[in-house]
């Protein structure tokens, strides 16, 4: 039997079929479901933001107990995250884990700053250590964080611009050392391009460290003698008891850091105290005009240590030491309850 022959209009009619069914239809019907709800909830606000990375620093998070979901709208689902509306000590938050990466940070806190009511936003999670005065468990609330991922790869021996704030020679780490020039050259760091509310529009200016919010960093000062977790249970503890430091600096790039010659590097050229993946993205939100301060315990030593990193062993210790500082963070903030 002859195969029949399936016309282009036919086709098209299909797709058009398919586009209009009600498959298609569910995602635009759940997302105005959401957003209508996101208007309720504006109605009540304004709300503190939180953003936190992955499910080990949400579990830390959510184990103090200290969140108390919202009766009617525990949770908005929106563009895959799930936004969830609570309070804590009495103060109205709304929190979501963004995801790995800048990306993910980025449009998880712009998507938060654009739809809800939110006063501000309180990032936290885990960190390398890039800081010898610094142990693992301990917590860093910086002064500076710095996106250290923007590079002009150049080839060996290119003259570097006048703009960049650094550059690395990667010849300077051959083992070993031979007379062949490195054919990866060198990378020469460069500035984000910032825009921002207080900036004129569609015009950037170029910004290396972004500063954390002042009055914030100013009230995160008082839990420097707050009590951190030491053990993450009766057999493993660390050797000191954890301290929580204000004022350092932070790298961030799309770069998880596990080596020991490139963690120096940065030490040496920027003297970061901790490296991550997120923060620097979610300090963007210092464009829209909003307060932003970063929590972020330290889980390992970015590759500073003898064998394995110690993410596994010590990320929920870290984790949960990152949350106890951002639950009394947020206990001192004035106002915002109701």
């Amino acid at each position: 039997m002859a195969a029949k022959q399936v016309t282009p209009c036919l086709v098209i009619l299909v797709l058009i079929s398919l586009l209009a069914s009600p498959l298609s239809a569910a995602p635009l019907n759940r997302r105005r479901k959401s957003l209508n709800t996101v208007k309720e909830l504006n109605r009540k606000g304004p709300y503190l933001g939180l953003i936190t990375v992955y499910p080990p620093e949400e579990n830390a998070f959510f184990a103090t107990g200290a969140f108390e979901p919202h009766p009617r709208h525990p949770f908005v689902d929106l563009s895959g995250r799930r936004f969830r509306i609570g309070k804590i000590h009495g103060k109205r938050v709304i929190y979501v884990r963004c995801g790995v990466g800048m990306v993910n940070a980025a449009a998880a806190t712009q998507q938060m700053l654009d739809l809800f009511d939110v006063i501000g936003i309180v990032h936290f999670g885990i960190a390398g250590n890039a800081n010898n005065s610094m142990s693992i468990g301990d917590v860093t609330i910086p002064s500076q964080v710095a996106h250290t991922g923007i590079w002009d790869w150049l080839k060996p021996n290119e003259t570097l611009a006048p703009s960049h704030v650094a550059h690395l020679d990667f010849g300077n780490y051959n083992a070993p050392k031979g007379k062949e020039i490195n054919q990866l050259g060198r990378i020469g760091y460069s500035h984000e391009q910032f825009f921002s509310e207080s900036g004129e529009p569609n015009t950037a200016r170029p910004l290396f460290w972004a500063q954390i919010s002042q009055h914030w960093l100013q009230l995160a000062a008082n839990l420097e003698a707050m009590e951190l977790i030491q053990c993450v249970n009766s057999s493993l503890c660390l050797p000191q008891k954890p301290k929580l430091v204000v004022g350092l600096r932070a790298s961030t790039a799309n770069i998880f850091v596990d080596n020991a010659a490139y963690r120096d590097f940065l030490i040496r050229t920027f003297q970061i105290s901790s490296v991550d993946m997120e923060s620097a993205a979610v300090v963007t939100s210092l464009s829209n005009g909003f307060p932003v301060i970063v929590i972020r315990g330290l889980s390992d030593l970015a590759g500073g240590q003898p064998g394995k990193n110690s993410i596994q062993v010590f990320g929920p210790l870290a984790a949960l030491n990152a949350a106890k500082a951002v639950i009394q963070f947020i206990k001192s903030l004035p106002g915002n309850a109701s």
